[in-house]
């Protein structure tokens, strides 16, 4: 590998069998120049040129932000990757970099941004809350900046995306956010507000979830008997109406349509929430 560009001290452009390619490594650009060859015991990361507009925006990444930002990243990034025994694809490493570049610059210029998603993060995805659990803690030692609990969650987000390999970013949170309004909305229904954090709510989202999750042909896990279907709407009757209406708004803001054996669960949780609030049953 013959170096074509050095980015930083951490990473370099090589010409590697008249391919172009960025290697990452500690210290691997010390004491080097320009056609210099790199040792291959340095090389910890390989990013091939794939997409030519993330390649190049890795290279002026990689150019441009502070080393030790990008060695935290980087660090985060490996550890995900062993908890989850699993290898991202390259797009986390310029994701979640540029999302820690910014919001250290918004830290230290005052302002914080408030995650509204964050109890659903906490819920949905705590293998990832506990990995951006850590991260908090490699930047506070690694930057001396701590983040706050807002920041964990969107660090979570990348790191679940990454996990899924969703390939459209923001997929996972429009999920958490439609079962927050999912959530929201069967709490009109039944007239009451659930603490967040609580016990009551983390099992509202969690079986919000479980009536929105399909297998890897996008059939519904939860999809109830056909007879369980027609007897529940007609002894939950009102509780049906309110998660059709519910169902509407989904489907207006979302796009997502609830088929009847969702809307029969949602009506079921209505009911229970409102059975164990003490206003007796809805039907």
């Amino acid at each position: 590998m013959k170096i074509k560009k050095i980015l930083n001290n951490n990473a370099v452009v090589v010409n590697d069998l008249s391919e172009e390619k960025i290697v990452m490594g500690s210290g691997i650009a010390f004491q080097k120049r320009k056609n210099d060859i790199i040792d291959p015991s340095l090389v910890e990361k390989v990013f091939i040129m794939d997409d030519p507009d993330q390649y190049g925006h890795l290279q002026e990444m990689l150019g441009t932000l502070p080393e030790e930002e990008i060695a935290a990243s980087e660090q985060i990034i490996s550890y995900a990757e062993h908890e989850l025994e699993v290898t991202f694809n390259e797009h986390i490493h310029i994701a979640l970099t540029d999302h820690l570049s910014f919001a250290l610059e918004r830290i230290r210029k005052g302002t914080m941004i408030q995650n509204t998603l964050l109890d659903e993060i906490r819920i949905l995805y705590p293998r990832e809350f506990q990995i951006g659990l850590h991260a908090k803690s490699i930047i506070r030692e690694a930057l001396q900046v701590d983040i706050p609990v807002d920041e964990v969650g969107y660090i979570a987000m990348h790191i679940h995306t990454a996990w899924k390999n969703a390939g459209v970013r923001g997929t996972a949170a429009e999920t958490a956010a439609m079962i927050r309004d999912l959530a929201e909305g069967v709490e009109q229904a039944a007239g009451i507000t659930l603490e967040r954090g609580s016990a009551n709510y983390e099992r509202l989202v969690t079986q919000l979830e479980n009536i929105l999750r399909t297998d890897e042909n996008g059939k519904l896990l939860s999809e109830l008997n056909p007879e369980i279907v027609r007897i529940a709407k007609e002894r939950y009757t009102r509780a049906y109406v309110q998660a059709t209406e519910i169902s509407g708004l989904v489907e207006e803001d979302y796009g997502y349509i609830l088929s009847d054996s969702q809307r029969v669960c949602i009506a079921m949780e209505i009911n229970r929430i409102n059975t164990r609030s003490g206003n007796g049953n809805i039907s």
